[in-house]
C-alpha cells in the first residue's frame, strides 16, 4: 500500500502516455488500497500524465535506486 504524496516507480511501460519502467511519480489520491492516481511531472515541473494505476503497476522507490534523465521527445515516437 501506498500513501498520498509518496513517490513511486513504473513496474512497466504505458506507451499511450509516454511513459517507461522506472519512470518517477507521485501518488496524488488514493481511490481504494488497490488504485492511485499518480502524476508523472516532466523536469520542468509541467505535468506529463495523470494516471489511475492498480498497486501492481507501482513500486516503492529506495535507497538501491538511482534517478536518471531522458528526453519526452523520444518517448513519444
Amino acid at each position: 500500500m501506498f500513501v498520498l504524496h509518496q513517490t513511486v516507480a513504473l513496474t512497466h511501460d504505458i506507451p499511450d502516455a509516454g511513459l517507461q519502467l522506472g519512470d518517477l511519480g507521485a501518488v496524488v489520491a488514493i481511490h481504494d488500497p488497490a488504485s492511485y492516481e499518480v502524476e508523472f511531472v516532466a523536469a520542468s515541473g509541467r505535468t506529463q500524465s495523470l494516471l489511475t494505476l492498480s498497486s501492481s503497476s507501482l513500486r516503492a522507490i529506495g535507497d538501491q535506486d538511482l534517478i536518471a534523465v531522458r528526453s519526452l521527445a523520444t518517448a513519444n515516437r
